[in-house]
């Protein structure tokens, strides 16, 4: 053995620095999340979330340009963790050859999710800040809600192919009788949302309301 060597100072590990930004990114999600849940998306700023994550305001700029930037991100990182805790995949929709038992599973979930303490508040702030932050919106569009509606379609594809739906049915426009409708609901609060609602809403759109 090199006596040099055998009597060198053990040498220190350089630190890992992308498990410190893994860390303080996960840190910041937290705190926006809780922030939005605590004092609405009007008073969250950048400050405050970086004080709750303890970490210096540059950290977020650096990563982010907007509070809204951070709290989509956010909200789509607790989706995926919440989907994987079920072990379920973030996007599938059953396909049991019964149209209306998969939407209404599918629409109970839904509920469930918009109920959700952890998902409400962060889910409302996106969908209002959407609206006036254009760039936020579309973002919020492609990357969460697109995804999930075109689930929808692929299913009701499913169903024209097994004949359960016409064939000239557009499932872009046919999945709106049933999200449509939930969505507003919820935006609004004008009633309750329930298991109840959403199966009527699959009867109704399914079944039609003329006489049969």
């Amino acid at each position: 053995m090199d006596p040099e060597a055998a009597s060198a100072p053990e040498a220190k590990s350089a630190p890992d620095a992308t498990r410190r930004s893994e860390r303080s990114r996960r840190a910041i999600y937290d705190a926006a999340l809780a922030l939005v849940a605590e004092v609405g998306y009007p008073r969250t700023t950048i400050e405050a979330i970086a004080a709750r994550a303890g970490v210096g305001k540059q950290t977020i700029y650096r990563w982010w340009t907007s509070k809204g930037e951070v709290l989509l991100e956010a909200f789509l990182d607790l989706s995926e963790r919440s989907y994987e805790q079920i072990g379920r995949q973030p996007y599938e929709f059953p396909d049991t050859g019964d149209l209306a038992a998969d939407l209404k599973l599918v629409l109970r979930a839904t509920v469930d999710e918009m109920l959700d303490p952890r998902f409400e508040a962060p889910a409302r702030a996106l969908a209002a800040q959407g609206v006036v932050d254009e760039q936020l919106g579309r973002t919020f569009v492609t990357q969460l809600l697109e995804p999930q509606l075109q689930l929808y379609v692929e299913r009701l594809k499913s169903a024209q192919r097994a004949g359960q739906v016409r064939p000239d049915i557009d499932p872009r426009i046919a999945l709106e009788l049933f999200v449509s409708p939930l969505a507003q609901r919820w935006l609004q609060r004008t009633a309750p949302l329930t298991h109840e609602y959403t199966d009527t809403l699959v009867d109704y759109a399914l079944n039609g309301l003329a006489p049969r």
